[in-house]
């Protein structure tokens, strides 16, 4: 199955490393196609004008200096498509564009998202850029508290690892977030995934309901996979190994150490060189569990990691 991920983009050095990232995990694998979108605030007229305006009834009010933008990321995109080309991903696996955006940049990024029912999302850790002075910071911050129906990756700094830590709690987030990394890396010959437990955080393996999992993954696969004394790992490999991914990368890692749970899962990726962090998140109307509270813990304090939020 064909795989479609939008990667928010604007020339800066956060999108060259997401350019890099995705180079490093995605490199000679035809199934995956990948667009680049640049949005520009569109500042020279009114929201409520800006809703009905064509795209070139917009070009035709904005102001000479977001015209300039406009042409400095058109030229962008085409380095960036050179730059996945070197990289490996050829280049009929790219699309380009490069719009106005007339109801704010966060709001078009995930109406796009949506609408093109992509994948994932990649976002910069820090915004989506050098457009900085009017988008940073609050284009990624608006996005994590508004997406939940889109999986998100977050790219801090320069990332160098294939390998993928996955915090598992028996819970339906965690096992839709082992779901998405499932398809994703279905036909990746380098990526290892270690699913990750600490008993110091939640005490004695949680039990695990398989009833409360049917609706995605079905009676008969539940009650054969989530029945096991040892389901908290066995059900995520199984995700893994039935979307093709070889057993021989899929590892295990239980600790006891550690009280708190964000710090603890940015401590065993630095230690062990992981260079991508899976979590599942509760939807926006649910109450703050584990996983709510420690992604956007983890989220505020990474540094060189991807992070990658599902739901």
């Amino acid at each position: 199955m064909q795989k479609k991920i939008l990667i928010a983009v604007d020339g800066s050095p956060y999108s060259t490393n997401a350019l890099r990232y995705l180079g490093q995990l995605f490199h000679h694998l035809p199934g995956i196609h990948f667009h680049l979108l640049s949005l520009i605030p569109a500042s020279s007229t009114g929201s409520a004008a800006q809703d009905w305006l064509t795209e070139a009834e917009l070009l035709s009010t904005v102001s000479p200096a977001t015209q300039k933008l406009l042409v400095a990321q058109k030229k962008y995109m085409l380095q960036a498509t050179d730059t996945l080309k070197r990289l490996g991903i050829a280049e009929e696996q790219i699309h380009t564009s490069v719009r106005i955006s007339p109801r704010g940049v966060p709001h078009d990024i995930i109406h796009e998202a949506r609408q093109g029912t992509y994948d994932a999302l990649l976002i910069g850790r820090r915004g989506i850029g050098k457009l900085e002075e009017m988008i940073m910071g609050s284009v990624s911050a608006t996005i994590l508290e508004k997406c939940h129906d889109v999986p998100l990756w977050i790219i801090d700094g320069q990332v160098n690892s294939r390998k993928f830590l996955v915090p598992v709690d028996g819970t339906f987030h965690s096992l839709k977030a082992i779901d998405h990394l499932a398809f994703i890396l279905a036909g990746n010959p380098e990526a290892e995934v270690t699913l990750f437990y600490s008993k110091a955080l939640l005490g004695s393996h949680p039990t695990i309901e398989p009833k409360d999992f049917y609706s995605v993954w079905g009676e008969a696969w539940c009650e054969e996979h989530l029945r096991r004394e040892d389901s908290l790992f066995h059900a995520p490999k199984q995700l893994l190994i039935d979307n093709g991914f070889p057993a021989e990368r899929i590892f295990w890692l239980e600790t006891f150490m550690g009280i708190d749970p964000s710090r603890q899962i940015l401590r065993q990726a630095l230690i062990d060189d992981f260079g991508t962090i899976v979590m599942g998140r509760r939807g926006e109307e649910a109450s703050k569990g584990l996983f709510r509270g420690v992604s956007d813990r983890v989220l505020l304090m990474a540094e060189e990691v991807a992070i990658w939020i599902i739901g």
